[in-house]
């Protein structure tokens, strides 16, 4: 595992931080089509194991490469897969041969095989499962949370076979832990779960403010009573 080489295409909140982390441990190459970006990162680089860069025929130089790219929601609410789409094509077409294939993007169940794979083997000419594998490790970077950083959360990790799942776990255990999911539908049904579990919070919140408005103190008083009443006591309420 220590001579092989990751890229990261996407160095947005989720693909740096990912890159910075294994380049403690791996060659990393951390790819963006934005190359005012690229060339910020590169000046304020002091790393000698990672490499920015706008050129795409570096991925094909990655034992390991990984997808973190948005996906955002259109108009009508449905998925905007178009991110995940493009750099599936742009990996396929510099894709080598025996590379491990990650979708880190929050996606619904069966994205990473119906959708990534086909284009993966379209755009290369190979064969997945003969010439490269796929996997899936959903994202669970939260900006501006120092509590929960990519060292101290748990990784899913799920790959086409059960090898590749072992490989994966081996890899992302370098800079986390992990959990290994049955499968790549699974893992990335756990993300599903992980969003709607966050964004009812979110709701939940959001209708406790216009209820309690416009005394907000209210509800921050409420919610401090709730924090100190789990963690044992209300003495400083």
């Amino acid at each position: 595992m220590k001579h092989k080489t990751v890229c990261v295409v996407g160095l947005g909140y989720v693909g740096l931080p990912l890159a910075e982390a294994f380049s403690k441990h791996l060659k990393v190459t951390g790819y963006d089509i934005d190359s005012d970006k690229i060339v910020n990162l590169n000046r304020s680089n002091n790393e000698d194991n990672i490499e920015f860069t706008s050129d795409q025929s570096k991925i094909k130089e990655a034992d390991f490469v990984l997808i973190c790219v948005p996906t955002p929601v259109t108009k009508s609410k449905e998925p905007d897969l178009s991110y995940v789409k493009s750099a599936a094509e742009l990996v396929g077409k510099n894709l080598k041969k025996s590379a491990v294939v990650v979708l880190e993007s929050t996606v619904y169940p069966g994205v990473t095989e119906e959708i990534v794979k086909p284009i993966l083997e379209g755009k290369s000419g190979m064969k997945c499962g003969a010439d490269f594998k796929i996997g899936y490790s959903p994202e669970r970077i939260n900006p501006g949370d120092e509590a929960h950083t990519l060292e101290k959360i748990t990784k899913i990790v799920a790959g086409m076979d059960d090898e590749t799942t072992e490989i994966l776990a081996d890899l992302y255990g370098l800079i986390t832990n992990v959990y290994k999911a049955k499968d790549i539908k699974t893992a990335e049904a756990a993300k599903v779960i992980e969003n709607i579990q966050r964004d009812l919070n979110i709701a939940l919140m959001d209708e406790l403010a216009i209820i309690f408005y416009p005394p907000y103190k209210y509800i921050k008083v409420n919610l401090y009573y709730m924090y100190t009443k789990r963690k044992g006591g209300i003495e400083h309420l």
